[in-house]
């Protein structure tokens, strides 16, 4: 009822709440679970519990959140950028976008699809269709996308894997990568050092 088309999601540290941002809508909807990662058990928060994105992109694909929900970072996969959003912690409708402008990766892929960062924010990851790979960056300040640069090695391609690479996501430390797959309609983990 709020999304036809849902590209991603996410929840909050104990599960209470999830998010779902989707194309259709332009926008994150925000749902309260009365069991922690339960689906069932969740419900849609409401029209004041959402986040717009429309005046800033048309196509959100991807998102994450840091590690406290004070931040909120969405790949867009028209305009190829990465937005920043401030929030109160885990509260979309709380979320006003940063003033600056947000973080091209157009020249790493022409469609990104899915986003991660490491645990501290100091790296950030962007899976895309494009080049059906995943561009790594380095962050000089912690979850500041303007700080980020791309790394200088290859990008890590998982093309054998799935030509529509849609979404990633690592376990804590880092020592596994999952992504997501449209075209095998999989999820494919790789083991990182």
């Amino acid at each position: 009822a709020q999304e036809v088309t849902p590209n991603d999601l996410a929840f909050n540290t104990d599960g209470t709440k999830m998010f779902i941002v989707g194309p259709a809508g332009d926008d994150v909807n925000e749902y309260a679970c009365s069991t922690g990662f339960d689906v069932s058990t969740c419900s849609y928060s409401g029209d004041g519990e959402r986040l717009q994105i429309q005046s800033q992109t048309v196509t959100p694909l991807g998102m994450v959140f840091n590690d406290d929900g004070t931040m909120l970072f969405i790949v867009s996969n028209t305009d190829n950028d990465v937005f920043e959003y401030a929030c109160t912690a885990f509260d979309v409708g709380s979320c006003t976008v940063d003033s600056g402008d947000p973080f091209s990766v157009s020249s790493q892929d022409g469609t990104p699809r899915g986003i991660a960062f490491n645990t501290n924010g100091s790296k950030m990851f962007i899976v895309g269709k494009t080049g059906d790979d995943v561009n790594e960056y380095s962050c000089t300040q912690f979850f500041d996308v303007s700080t980020c640069t791309v790394d200088s090695g290859d990008p890590f391609s998982v093309s054998s894997d799935d030509s529509e690479p849609s979404g990633i996501a690592f376990n804590t430390d880092g020592t596994k990568m999952f992504v997501l797959g449209a075209n095998g309609e999989d999820v494919n983990e790789y083991v990182c050092s």
